[in-house]
């Protein structure tokens, strides 16, 4: 389950049932795993490149206050390189920092039609604590970090145009640059067969440059989330993950 706003900024909250199966695949290159779909391009003792995948869920305007009348959110998908720098460790160790410098392209689609709508980037400091919490054996993650977006990005989520205006809403043209504040944090334990996640996100949108447009109802966004997914079936060969 994930309870999650509409897009940061809203002030009406989503609560949203996704039954699906949790694919764990570690190959030399690609992998499959909790942090999306990656492709591994370079491993060094320092560095790491690889491609992740991020997916937004679409809104109904009529659904929403604040963009009743205006086109909906389609969904979003988010795809491009991101470089990890090791500070402290390095995976396999219990307890590593790290910087993440992920900048992605984003599109919007409705399986009809599908528009770019923009770049983000998302440097972060990441902090990774393996076998921790009590009685031992959760693996934990912490990070915090600005978030960057063009224009048309910026653009698809706070942009008023001129006829979309009403009384209450004025026109808006949003700018390119600082995008808000973001933390996170997520732990995970597999109790058996059972695995089980937990999961926390902060938005503080202060200082964005998009922070007066009249879709912004608040400064303020917190997504928390979690699930619990049955392991069927384990490879006969198991090996020691390296991130």
């Amino acid at each position: 389950f994930i309870d999650m706003p509409d897009y940061p900024g809203s002030d009406e909250q989503r609560l949203y049932f996704y039954p699906l199966p949790y694919i764990r695949y570690r190959g030399e290159a690609f992998k499959v795993d909790r942090d999306g779909i990656r492709n591994e391009f370079l491993r060094t003792d320092r560095l790491k490149l690889d491609l992740s995948l991020n997916i937004g869920v679409p809104v109904r305007s009529k659904d929403n206050e604040a963009r009743r009348g205006m086109p909906d959110l389609k969904t979003t998908l988010e795809l491009g390189p991101s470089l990890e720098v090791f500070l402290h460790g390095r995976p396999p160790d219990k307890r590593v920092w790290s910087l993440r410098l992920p900048v992605r392209v984003a599109v919007a689609t409705d399986l009809k039609k599908t528009e770019p709508v923009g770049w983000v980037f998302e440097p972060h400091i990441n902090f990774d604590a393996r076998d921790t919490g009590p009685g031992g054996g959760w693996t934990a993650g912490f990070r915090i970090g600005p978030r960057y977006g063009t224009e048309r990005y910026n653009d698809y989520y706070y942009q008023v145009d001129p006829e979309f205006a009403t009384a209450g809403r004025a026109a808006y043209d949003a700018g390119e640059g600082y995008a808000g504040l973001r933390f996170g944090a997520s732990a995970r334990k597999v109790f058996g067969n059972y695995w089980v996640l937990m999961f926390i996100r902060y938005d503080y949108l202060g200082g964005a440059v998009f922070e007066d447009s009249p879709l912004v109802r608040q400064r303020h966004a917190v997504l928390i989330g979690g699930g619990v997914s049955y392991i069927f079936a384990r490879s006969d060969k198991l090996v020691q993950a390296a991130d």
